[in-house]
């Protein structure tokens, strides 16, 4: 946040015609300092974080290094306070599980249980990240262990509840988005509506998708020019797609904090046409952000695109039922659960995390509906999640069900080599 009101808060506040050309460059300097630091510090630092946290606790026993630790920690501040369109949720996800396998080292653990830490790194991370300690045990299951296994399971309730706990005790125990009224579905009539969005999410999780790893090959593809240089690439792309949000809306989001922008669309008092505007612009900003190698995630660009895009499908309900403005705001809180679901396909954790992001339990209905249309079609379209087809495009294949069998805690841990991946 430091870094935000230092770069790219105060490019865009630039006298005159110049916060254009401050805009444009605040991202491709950020870009350029965080090629350089994962060219040549931190290469496992790059992309979202949650990849890495799966080849870590799939093929190296939980072995988060203190580099990548660091780097993921300096050089993804660096970036997004400079104004790339990425998230932070990912990126602690790796920080924590980092310093959770630094202690299993300190304790001198043995492999089993040095793997294990990094599910509880991870659940630690997703409860601070989203003030969200249920859903962070939910999607540490779907996501990472991918079974029950009740010694785990133990340790990532603990964490996930100490998390959320320390973090309340800092920034209070208020939800991460304060809305002025609990949403709650009203007329059944809407229900027709929340499927549309589902469908509607589907499509735009499966286009994000296909366009973030299609340019993210394109990128690798892209050797005359160096490495390094590439983050600046698509934080210039970034810039310039942020200052055309600027000019027709006066509102940011696109580069830095993006749930100022985002808590207008769950409060209703954003036009239908930025909304939707919004949402296409958000997908391309981040597609460039994160395909060109930079470093952040993808879940709070995740829950952007879905709330704007459900605010839109919420006019329509207002439009063609006569319904309350209100139903605007609860389109766009089933919406971000919605694209949530299509993207990182973890149906459990999409309906938790709104609900504890937001407060309120009155959508539980639409939730489901537009949830679970949004991560069948995605899946049915595209059938490999985003987080594994990111991974096979470095050539790494996880097995199934949350690696091999581990070795006996008298047996060192391997150290194992594996390069920037996600």
């Amino acid at each position: 946040m430091k870094l935000e009101v230092l770069f790219i808060e105060r490019a865009n506040a630039a006298p005159g015609h110049s916060w254009i050309w401050w805009t444009i460059l605040s991202p491709t300097i950020g870009g350029l300092i965080a090629g350089i630091g994962l060219t040549y510090f931190a290469p496992a630092a790059a992309g979202s974080g949650i990849p890495q946290v799966k080849v870590a606790y799939a093929l190296r026993h939980g072995k988060v290094t203190v580099r990548e630790t660091i780097g993921k920690f300096v050089l993804c501040a660096i970036q997004i306070g400079s104004g790339a369109s990425l998230g932070l949720e990912g990126p602690t996800v790796q920080v924590c599980a980092g310093v959770s396998s630094m202690l299993a080292r300190l304790a001198r653990l043995g492999p089993q249980n040095t793997r294990r830490m990094a599910s509880v790194g991870m659940s630690a991370g997703i409860a601070a990240a989203f003030n969200a300690p249920i859903a962070a045990v939910t999607f540490t299951l779907e996501e990472l262990i991918g079974d029950l296994d009740q010694t785990m399971l133990s340790g990532v309730i603990v964490a996930a509840a100490l998390a959320a706990v320390v973090e309340h005790s800092i920034l209070g125990s208020n939800p991460v988005f304060h809305l002025q009224a609990n949403y709650t579905l009203t007329n059944s009539s809407s229900l027709v509506w929340y499927a549309v969005l589902g469908l509607l999410a589907a499509i735009v999780s499966v286009a994000f998708t296909d366009s973030l790893l299609g340019l993210r090959a394109w990128f690798r593809r892209l050797t005359d020019v160096p490495r390094w240089v590439h983050p600046a690439i698509g934080g210039a792309a970034t810039g310039g797609i942020a200052s055309v949000a600027l000019a027709l809306f006066h509102l940011n989001g696109i580069a830095g904090d993006p749930y100022k922008t985002l808590t207008l669309a769950l409060t209703g008092k954003m036009t239908v046409t930025a909304m939707a505007v919004f949402c296409v612009l958000k997908l391309a900003s981040t597609v460039s952000s994160y395909s060109s190698g930079g470093s952040g995630g993808i879940f709070a660009p995740a829950l952007f695109m879905g709330a704007m895009l459900g605010g839109a499908v919420g006019y329509l309900d207002v439009i063609v039922f006569h319904h309350s403005a209100d139903s605007i705001g609860a389109f766009a809180v089933v919406g971000m659960g919605a694209v949530f679901a299509g993207i990182v396909r973890a149906p459990m954790t999409s309906v938790l995390i709104i609900f504890e992001m937001t407060g309120g339990y009155g959508l539980v209905l639409p939730l489901m509906i537009a949830n679970m249309s949004a991560f069948a079609l995605a899946r049915h379209w595209r059938h490999i999640p985003v987080y594994e087809a990111l991974l096979a495009q470095d050539n790494i294949y996880l097995p199934h069900g949350g690696g091999p069998i581990d070795p006996p805690d008298n047996e060192p841990v391997p150290v194992m080599t594996v390069g920037a991946v996600g």
